[in-house]
């Protein structure tokens, strides 16, 4: 069972305050449905029964600017925990589906080859099935590099497949607000890659939206990006049980 607790408001998006995040919990079982449909991952029926028992009208909004958001963990790390890497990779195999988005991946990013991508070392493991975990847009990081903000992370972590399922399965409206540079792009802090491979790890996942066109490149962890933001994930998710 998943308890949050959060004083329910009622909030207009507002890109400002991070508002964008907002969405019910309701909506967001629909799209992991249709997702879940659409691609045969076999989620099962009960783990979405289970689900919206739980979801009540208004369940996506938190305090503040924080709120609630539904990733699902996926495969096996071989330590009892969801493969971050594939968790990833599915969902942006799914966006790469859809015939209104067009897609570019960066050469360097080999969802298959662990030599090429991993979660980073100090990273939370993520959970197997559904969870919820609160995302920030990490307003505060907007001006460091990856690697500083790894560092100065506090009650949270980066966002690794989080960040591909949000823009890929639950919160596709961000897509179009990054387009209109609405919002900033976003660093996914918790992955690292290494470009060419042998376990070199130097770079970082980025996902952003310009031109209409849905990207998934990499950042030097050293390297400020402007018009790059650092989301975090508050680690103390709750997995459904």
């Amino acid at each position: 069972m998943v308890s949050l607790f959060f004083k329910r408001l009622r909030w207009k998006p507002d890109a400002e305050h991070g508002e964008y995040l907002n969405r019910s919990i309701s909506d967001q079982i629909r799209s992991w449905k249709k997702a879940n449909r659409k691609m045969g991952w076999g989620i099962r029926k009960e783990e979405f029964h289970e689900l919206m028992d739980r979801a009540r009208p208004g369940e996506g909004v938190g305090h503040g600017f924080r709120k609630v958001s539904l990733f699902y963990g996926f495969g096996d790390d071989g330590h009892g925990n969801a493969d971050p890497v594939l968790s990833g990779k599915v969902a942006w195999e799914y966006v790469c589906r859809s015939p209104w988005r067009k897609t570019w991946q960066c050469r360097y990013i080999d969802f298959d080859k662990p030599a090429h991508i991993r979660l980073r070392p100090g990273a939370p493991p993520r959970p197997k099935g559904f969870y919820f975990a609160v995302v920030e847009p990490g307003d505060e990081y907007r001006n460091m590099t990856v690697s500083r903000a790894r560092k100065a992370f506090r009650a949270g972590t980066g966002l690794g497949p989080e960040g591909i399922q949000l823009m890929a399965i639950t919160h596709t409206y961000l897509q179009n607000m990054m387009n209109e540079r609405t919002i900033p792009f976003m660093a996914l802090a918790d992955y690292d890659v290494a470009p060419y491979g042998f376990n070199d790890f130097f770079d970082a996942v980025q996902i952003f939206c310009s031109l209409e066109i849905l990207g998934l490149g990499i950042g030097n962890v050293d390297r400020k990006y402007p018009g790059f933001g650092i989301p975090v994930l508050f680690h103390g998710y709750k997995r459904m049980r």
